[in-house]
């Protein structure tokens, strides 16, 4: 039996960890990462939800102007955005086979997911500030 292992990696990916599409396994534990922090934050949203229904707005202003609360809300919209982000792009990569509309696809979803991020944000910051 050879001592030597065969490998069809190149030494630099050895060493870098990465593979053949380069970029290693980044998305596939950030996605896993936010699919973990989903599960209690969304939990938290829906009692959150939940809770405000039904209130006058001021009394919903209130309740979601406590910090933990406004963090609360901050953490499932940064952390759902992020995981749809990588979601949409692992679909993207997969299905659309022209090289030029990929790119182009990857990069709408990554504006898509900024705006949808920063319009949410704002709303939320602009409930828990009372601006």
């Amino acid at each position: 039996m050879s001592q030597f292992k065969f490998s069809i990696r190149t030494p630099a990916g050895r060493v870098r960890g990465l593979g053949s599409a380069k970029s290693g396994t980044e998305h596939f534990w950030m996605q896993r990462l936010t699919a973990v922090a989903n599960v209690p934050l969304a939990i938290a949203f829906i009692i959150i939800v939940v809770s405000v229904a039904g209130r006058d707005f001021e009394d919903a202003r209130l309740a979601i102007s406590q910090p933990p609360i406004a963090i609360l809300l901050l953490l499932f919209i940064l952390s759902g955005v992020i995981h749809m982000r990588i979601g949409m792009q692992v679909i993207i990569e997969d299905y659309v086979h022209s090289e030029g509309a990929k790119v182009v696809a990857v990069m709408a979803n990554t504006f898509f997911a900024v705006v949808i991020g920063a319009a949410a944000t704002f709303a939320v910051l602009k409930i828990a500030f009372g601006i």
